[in-house]
């Protein structure tokens, strides 16, 4: 395998380019892997806490006393059990509202297309006394975040939520530059109320917090819930039996945290030569927790089940197997017998007709070669959402399916998972008689899953503008590492290449209901989920590719690129986008070495933003706005 170091050191992707990193950053890319908070992550149970199902009535969200379409939210702090052992309780963030006190994760959105409803949000991080609280996580002022009233502290706490997958006029998408605090400091694009139209398809959508520069921190405390939109197409799969219904489907939100002896969340920041706040590229933490549960399992019947898998973490990806493990045995990836999934649905809609999932990608940097396929492996990065069905229908009464996870960190190529901790996430126990009154769901391979729809159009039939962008991964003051976006091509308005803080003017314009292919070339060693607000896009494809990149001091005064469009040379054949991940998404895999192409549409105009949806990544600059005209 190639390791993160040969990878920078080799010629694959810089070709002749002098752009390096010193040593050190080695170190301190790893830090948020290395670092260990107080509570040994091997003291937390396993497969004791019950999974909560998001989709339970009563932990739907009901609209404002005496309207039908009207909520109004509060962000509050309160104490919640994570399941970590004893019963003691952490302190989270969440979603409340008047009669209903906050949950992490939030409650869930059960709406239906076609019914627009009004949304408020309503910053309540205040102590009893009334007065805002300071952030409890690190914040580095050094970044460029909300920062209000310009002083640099951390007190009052900047909130946004954003609608991530919705289609929403601007100043109701919730944008980084749209954040409020309690005592009514507000950002530029600041709007309220927000209206979510729900004209797309049904899709499994998510709220969280956006607000610039403390996304990370912010959505780490616990802001986000599920946004789930239904339509006539979808209703008639789950009326109709195709598609399980609840108390059959299930979202599930996958989140690793660190925590002190006192069962606080901690996470990381500063090390050697850094300030005691810093910024730390990733994070990655021990303890899995699945819909605010630590490693928590569910009694299910021998039938299929709909889960709605939702990557929520800051930087760790996820390539998970569905196993069952003979009792005694030890829990590895990939030694169980698997149990059959199949993926019925990305981000923002189903697919024509169920899929296997595989982990046939990426390409290996170092050879150009694909990787032997790994049937019944599901890869998933932060952001990133797949509906998919569990077939437990042949399962022994009484075993247990592990969901395990063989996924490095950093993502593809550095280190393993940890043994015995984020090697696996959560359980079904097939415990319970199946209830013969609702007849198992019928969907499986070949299943027309779009019979109102209708099939999705064939991208590849489009000829439409290529845009470029770069992905570069370089270093800002006292050697820290920065990753970054901008345009291969100069941009004929700005004369802006390369490399873009997310201050720098806005370089990318399409014109309300065009097309774009976008091609992302990935310059860096890591895989990268690349979240694009307002649209749904189609993957097209991806491909290995060299190039130059030619130093450049950008206007934070850190050193970027430019790559050169007239060096870049597409190696090996494009690799077509796999079925499974075929249908509409809105955050995609972007693997090192590797040009990914993605088919936009744009329906609305506005200001709206693009970045990679490591959180640790977009809050350092890895985040630019467009501009739809």
């Amino acid at each position: 395998m190639v390791t993160r170091r040969d990878f920078l050191r080799s010629s694959t992707i810089l070709g002749a380019a002098t752009v390096a990193a010193p040593a050190m950053l080695f170190a301190q890319k790893a830090m948020a892997q290395a670092v260990a908070a107080a509570l040994d992550p091997n003291t937390v149970p396993q497969f004791v806490n019950v999974l909560p199902n998001p989709l339970d009535p009563a932990f739907i969200w009901a609209p404002d006393a005496n309207t039908t379409d009207t909520y109004t939210l509060e962000i509050q702090e309160f104490r919640q059990s994570l399941g970590l052992g004893t019963s003691g309780q952490t302190r989270v963030w969440g979603y409340g509202k008047l009669g209903q006190a906050g949950t992490f994760p939030g409650r869930t959105f059960e709406v239906q297309q076609g019914s627009p409803i009004t949304v408020t949000y309503v910053n309540q991080l205040t102590n009893a006394a009334g007065n805002p609280i300071p952030n409890r996580m690190p914040i580095d002022t050094t970044l460029d975040w909300a920062n209000p009233g310009a002083v640099g502290g951390i007190t009052p706490v900047p909130v946004v939520a954003h609608l991530h997958g919705g289609d929403s006029q601007y100043l109701s998408d919730g944008l980084p530059d749209a954040w409020e605090t309690p005592d009514g400091q507000r950002g530029r694009l600041f709007g309220t109320p927000y209206t979510y139209e729900n004209k797309q398809e049904a899709g499994t959508l998510w709220y969280h917090d956006h607000a610039l520069g403390i996304t990370r921190t912010n959505v780490y405390m616990g802001l986000a819930g599920f946004y789930i939109l239904r339509d006539a197409n979808e209703n008639k799969l789950r009326v109709e039996g195709v598609l399980p219904k609840h108390p059959y489907e299930v979202p599930v939100v996958i989140q690793d945290r660190e925590f002190t002896s006192s069962r606080e969340l901690f996470y990381p920041s500063g090390g050697k030569g850094l300030p005691k706040n810093s910024h730390l590229p990733e994070f990655f933490g021990r303890v899995i927790l699945v819909n605010g549960q630590a490693w928590p399992k569910m009694n299910v019947e021998p039938r299929k089940y709909r889960l709605r898998m939702l990557n929520g973490s800051d930087s760790r990806f996820y390539d998970m197997r569905f196993e069952v493990f003979a009792p005694g045995a030890p829990i590895v990836p990939g030694t169980g017998t698997q149990v059959p999934i199949l993926v019925v649905g990305n981000e923002l809609g189903l697919l024509d007709t169920p899929a296997q999932p595989s982990l046939d990608t990426p390409v290996d940097p170092g050879t150009g070669a694909v990787r032997p396929g790994i049937p019944g492996v599901l890869p998933i990065g932060p952001g990133e959402r797949y509906d998919v069905i569990a077939d437990f229908t042949n399962v022994a009464t009484g075993s247990r399916v592990v969901v395990t996870n063989s996924a490095n960190s950093p993502y593809p190529n550095a280190d393993p998972t940890d043994a015995g901790l984020n090697d696996r996430l959560m359980a079904f126990d097939v415990t319970l008689a199946r209830n013969t009154a609702i007849p198992n769901a019928t969907v499986q391979i070949g299943t027309d899953l779009r019979p109102v729809s209708g099939p999705l159009p064939d991208p590849r039939t489009r000829r439409v503008p290529v845009r470029k962008i770069l992905l570069f991964e370089g270093t800002v003051g006292l050697g820290r590492l920065q990753t970054m976006l901008g345009p291969v091509d100069p941009d004929p308005v700005t004369g802006q290449q390369g490399t873009l803080t997310f201050k720098d003017p806005i370089t990318e314009r399409p014109g309300v209901g065009t097309s774009e292919v976008w091609e992302f070339y990935n310059t860096t060693v890591d895989a990268h989920p690349m979240h694009m607000h307002l649209v749904d896009f189609r993957v097209l494809d991806r491909q290995t590719f060299t190039g130059t990149l030619t130093p450049k001091v950008n206007t934070d005064g850190s050193d970027g690129a430019i790559l050169d469009p007239a060096s870049i040379v597409k190696t090996g054949a494009a690799l077509p986008v796999r079925r499974w991940e075929s249908g509409r998404k809105d955050t995609v895999k972007l693997f090192p070495g590797e040009v990914t192409r993605v088919l936009v549409s744009f329906n609305r105009p506005g200001e709206y933003v693009y970045h990679c949806h490591i959180l640790s990544h977009e809050d350092h600059e890895m985040m630019r706005p467009y501009q739809v005209v």
